[in-house]
């Protein structure tokens, strides 16, 4: 049975043509460049990485399908811990995959009555006592002692990896993921996620960071971080809230405008989040400032509300609907207002809120994290942002933006924000788009950056013995360099006299430099140069700065290399790549000979992440 083929017409059948066709693309691509060349007897790790909320399910059943088509007899597919996602999850496999034979978690009997004579889907949450159950089933029928074993991990790096790495054990979840793969003949492991911070800092020692690396695309009316956070510019759909002065009051008041438009233009459902901090009491103290300000709506209906809707209205330029007349609009914003038609529903670990209660009318949803992985509002259009971190990692905040996704539009959507939590949330949208180009042009080796203060990811899962930083504004030269040929530097250095104080020149240049520097671990050449391939796959053309100078008489070992006027022309270039190339007498040690040594110094305020194994240089 083609698999992929019955899948995609599945797909196709049901309208979503454009969808069948990136499934498609996503299926061969993965199978041809990396399930074709497996060779059915190594344990493989691979990434599919894609935008939060960009339809990764899909994608994922596309590769399943391909692989089953490929010769794979059994997969496992991974949710995170929760219930109703496992079996959101469950149904649909049921409902979109044909001819395999679907388990639940409780279905080992059914699994083991298949003996793989159907290929064989296994959807599991990431909990202990599942797992340990399914890694026993395993063990116990012996089916994947002779036979290939695929797993999907859906959000892996979410409770996957191992987190207590640094205390020298292993997490249980962690153990017995490993247990499940490494108990088949052979296995690929596909880390699924749109955060992959965390697993592309880990280790190849490790066994969880990924050997290949692929890269989806969003399909057409994906609103996403280019979207919200375009480079140097604020998008027109965010409000700052230092600029309001009652900002409960705008949220609620957009809301009820962009209600009255899609339920009045034949939509069912429209949703405004708002998402504070982790604290209960304070997602009940904005449930009351909400209440309070619809009983301000209920008691000014006729007048001050209505001017105030009909601002928001003004602003309103619906793309997927004709724009209603306002006083259909304000008809059924007013009678959502008298009617309660309006839902405030608060989603905390003291409240349970099922998804059945805001995919229908107007809904206020109030939360900290829960509103995290997995959790899909439809029609959402207004986002009151006000959780803080004195600690932010890039990863949770970016999957708490519940904001992406296709049913928006794009002319009605608002974002409440303070200025400095929507710049951290450009900086998070740059680095992920730095990590997308670097997929892109294949780099072998990802490297992430992000602004000081700001955490890629929480440190529990990374080895502090492997992970290090690069700080930006720092100066970094090695201390026992060596040229493997001071000749071919003189040459390349040859047109930059001290006529010039400093040089704009291409990156490219910078990494050729490098190519004939020779130096011990305290400065790592392949980390450097990895950093500007990182800046290169975005900007192709980049440019930095070269300060070359010569008979410079400089004692070894003395702590600092630049002479203080050399110091502070470097540092007056804060957001370029300096280079400063000093070709020492060896008077004062450097062995007694002439030698060209390298200082560099990053893009200020900017740390750049790096991994390396005891067992090899870099990874």
């Amino acid at each position: 049975m083609p698999y992929l083929k019955t899948y995609l017409k599945t797909i196709a059948d049901r309208g979503n043509v454009r969808l069948a066709e990136s499934i498609s693309q996503t299926a061969e691509d993965v199978g041809n460049q990396h399930i074709k060349h497996f060779s059915f007897c190594s344990h493989e790790i691979g990434l599919l990485f894609g935008n939060v909320q960009s339809g990764k399910t899909g994608q994922m059943f596309g590769i399943i399908c391909k692989a089953a088509d490929m010769g794979f007899p059994a997969f496992v597919l991974l949710t995170t811990d929760n219930v109703v996602l496992q079996q959101q999850t469950l149904e649909r496999v049921k409902a979109d995959l044909q001819g395999f034979c679907i388990c639940g978690e409780n279905d080992s009997g059914l699994f083991i009555e298949n003996r793989l004579m159907q290929p064989a889907i296994i959807v599991l949450k990431k909990n202990v006592r599942i797992l340990r159950l399914w890694a026993n089933v395993f063990a116990s029928t012996g089916f994947m002692k002779g036979n290939p074993l695929f797993i999907v991990d859906d959000e892996a790096d979410a409770a996957s990896l191992n987190t207590l790495v640094n205390r020298g054990r292993q997490s249980s979840i962690n153990k017995y993921l490993d247990s499940i793969k490494n108990g088949s003949s052979s296995s690929i492991y596909l880390q699924v996620t749109g955060t992959p911070q965390a697993i592309l800092l880990q280790t190849m020692a490790s066994g969880w960071h990924p050997y290949f690396t692929y890269y989806f695309a969003p399909g057409n009316g994906y609103l996403g971080g280019d979207f919200f956070f375009p480079k140097n510019e604020t998008a027109d759909c965010i409000s700052y809230l230092e600029t309001i002065a009652k900002p409960e009051r705008q949220v609620v008041l957009h809301h009820l405008a962009v209600s009255g438009q899609v339920l009045a233009t034949g939509g069912s459902t429209c949703n405004c989040l708002i998402h504070p901090s982790v604290r209960q009491a304070v997602h009940s103290r904005y449930e009351r400032a909400v209440k309070a300000e619809l009983d301000w709506c209920v008691q000014f209906i006729d007048d001050d509300f209505k001017t105030e809707l009909e601002k928001e209205y003004q602003g309103l330029n619906p793309q997927k609907s004709q724009k209603a007349d306002f006083d259909v609009v304000y008809a059924c914003a007013r009678g959502l207002v008298l009617n309660g038609g309006v839902k405030v529903l608060v989603m905390n670990g003291k409240n349970d809120v099922a998804s059945e209660e805001y995919s229908v009318g107007s809904n206020i949803v109030i939360g900290g994290n829960t509103l995290g992985r997995g959790v899909t509002f439809p029609s959402l259009h207004t986002i009151y942002y006000t959780r803080t971190s004195k600690k932010p990692q890039a990863d949770t905040m970016w999957q708490h933006s519940r904001m992406f996704g296709y049913d928006r539009d794009a002319g009605m959507m608002r974002v409440y924000i303070d200025e400095p939590l929507y710049k951290l949330f450009s900086d998070i949208n740059a680095t992920n788009n730095s990590i997308i180009a670097q997929v892109e042009n294949g780099t072998d080796h990802i490297r992430i950056f992000y602004p000081q203060g700001l955490n890629p990811t929480r440190a529990n899962v990374l080895d502090n013995k492997k992970v290090f930083m690069l700080s930006g504004g720092t100066n970094y030269y090695p201390f026992n360099p060596e040229n493997d040929s001071i000749e071919a530097l003189d040459n390349l250095l040859a047109p930059f006299g001290e006529d010039e104080l400093s040089y704009q020149v291409n990156l490219r240049l910078m990494k050729e430099i490098f190519a004939h520097v020779i130096s011990d671990e305290d400065f790592d050449i392949k980390s450097f140069v990895s950093v500007l391939d990182t800046i290169l796959a975005e900007q192709p053309a980049a440019q930095g700065i070269l300060i070359v100078r010569r008979g410079r008489d400089v004692a070894k070992g003395t702590g600092a290399l630049l002479s203080p006027n050399d110091w502070n022309l470097g540092a007056s270039f804060t957001n370029q790549v300096v280079l400063t190339m000093y070709k020492v007498t060896g008077r004062k040690g450097w062995n007694g000979r002439e030698l060209w040594v390298p200082n560099i110094k990053l893009p200020n305020n900017t740390v750049y992440y790096d991994v390396v194994d005891a067992d090899e240089t870099e990874v």
